[in-house]
């Protein structure tokens, strides 16, 4: 086996893949370092298996809300059945099959820089290797849930995000703490699946505080009617588990104390960049590595390192950390085989634009560009139009007392989208769409032109449109 490759990335996850795959298309030969599972968090422990356990609870809503359908029982066995094999039962080994077809050497053990265009890997064993990078070492550690210095709650051995979305037994009585994507999806995926007293404690006053507000408003209206508690302005003082695997208590500093059988903490992630070696190439070990729009790590001699997804902390989701990928590793393929590196693919812009995202809750909320109140802060004239989705015909039909809002912002001096914002069932087919207008600035004018199917959901498109006054 070689220790030298022209490009070494650290982290087997859906970015580092796609960096590994796109350098090895442009004729490099690669290595991938991973110390866990190939296929990351999102794979086994995040996106895939959180939706697994949505889906049921997803469908048991629409099916109660379109009379003439009898709704049973939710069979959790085997909606955790489904979820294991979604995970593929922790096997990674197809995952390592395609990671060698790229083709790449799949190297398992931990990756660690030291030094310019060097990773040391510990391997399970405890055995080392030194590997050396000819053109580039690509960092793609992901990043790490936050545990809030809360006196009591590490001790209290709390659920983090991947015991949430492991579950195997579902509690009866279940406290999250966050108001977040996480805390929001897996407080109504357990909550179906059995979880009856679920309690959120949200430090802040309103859910999903990063999209517009409406969505969170919609969302929280939504759990209360399907008995979720939702507590806002929640400032949790302490946590005590006296025995392990016995009741949690949690205590506020206004209010009786929460007592429940497991705590979630769902409180954000911060970049994986503790302990991965960047002190020996001169960047700070704490906060994400700092890159530019080809990927490129900013501050590093020779501009041999670069950083794709959670760990560069442009935009923390699973599908933007894999067009990072995309784009840093034909930038280095250019790069070493002397082409242009300056061509329109080969610059991460989408992460400017405002990167698209969907929250697996019922209502569905996606979002994609600028909110009313960013667009405001940077300056743009802004106008905003609403629409309540459930006047849509197309609506209509999904089901009674379907409920949901869309919201346009729209650049007045252009008149181009900024950002748009959907709320309502199943309307998370309708996120590209806007992607697309919101990314190539398609003028209104323009758009007005674009005819959505009749009786589809998307006629809310001509709707919104209509509230601009075309």
């Amino acid at each position: 086996m070689s220790d030298e490759f022209d490009v070494i990335v650290v982290g087997a996850g859906p970015a580092g893949e796609n960096a590994a795959a796109r350098a090895a298309r442009g004729g490099l030969s690669v290595a991938v370092v991973e110390t866990e599972l190939a296929g990351g968090e999102c794979s086994y422990w995040a996106c895939i298996p959180s939706k697994a356990l949505l889906r049921p609870v997803e469908l048991a809503a629409e099916v109660g809300r379109v009379p003439g359908l009898t709704l049973g029982p939710i069979d959790v066995d085997a909606v955790l059945a489904r979820r294991d094999e979604a995970v593929s039962h922790l096997d990674d080994s197809n995952q390592v099959k395609w990671v060698k077809s790229i083709p790449a050497e799949f190297i398992r053990g931990y990756g660690r820089l030291r030094g310019p265009r060097q990773v040391e890997v510990t391997a399970p064993n405890g055995a080392t290797r030194l590997l050396r990078a000819r053109h580039a070492v690509v960092l793609a550690t992901g990043s790490r849930p936050v545990t809030p210095p809360v006196p009591g709650l590490a001790e209290a051995a709390p659920w983090l995000s991947r015991e949430a979305t492991g579950v195997t037994a579902v509690p009866r009585r279940l406290a999250v703490l966050g108001g977040g994507v996480v805390a929001c999806e897996m407080a109504q995926a357990l909550h179906g699946l059995g979880a009856r007293e679920t309690t959120m404690l949200v430090r802040g006053h309103a859910l999903l505080g990063r999209v517009e507000p409406l969505a969170g408003e919609l969302l929280a209206a939504s759990l209360a009617d399907a008995g979720i508690a939702v507590r806002t302005g929640v400032q949790v003082t302490g946590v005590k588990r006296p025995e392990p695997g016995g009741p949690v208590t949690v205590h506020f500093a206004e209010g009786p104390p929460l007592e429940a059988d497991e705590l979630l903490v769902a409180t954000g992630r911060r970049p994986a960049t503790r302990d991965v070696g960047l002190d020996t190439v001169g960047l700070p070990e704490t906060g994400p590595v700092p890159v530019d729009d080809s990927m490129r790590a900013t501050g590093v001699a020779d501009g041999w390192l670069y950083a794709v997804g959670d760990v560069n902390g442009r935009n923390l989701l699973t599908h933007m950390g894999k067009y990072q990928g995309r784009v840093c590793g034909d930038v280095i393929a250019a790069r070493a085989n002397g082409g242009p590196d300056d061509l329109p693919a080969m610059r991460a812009v989408a992460d400017g634009y405002g990167a698209p995202q969907v929250v697996f809750t019922d209502p569905q909320v996606c979002a994609v560009g600028r909110t009313e109140a960013q667009a405001r802060a940077e300056g743009f004239d802004v106008r905003a139009v609403e629409y309540d989705l459930g006047t849509v015909s197309g609506a209509y039909l999904r089901g009674d007392g379907y409920r949901g809002r869309a919201k346009a912002v729209v650049d007045e001096r252009r008149r181009v989208l900024l950002g748009v914002t959907f709320v309502g069932p199943d309307v998370a087919e309708l996120l590209h769409s806007a992607t697309v207008a919101v990314t190539a600035e398609v003028s209104l004018d323009r758009l007005w032109h674009a005819v959505p199917s009749f009786p589809t959901v998307s006629e809310v498109w001509l709707r919104l449109l209509e509230e601009y006054g075309l």
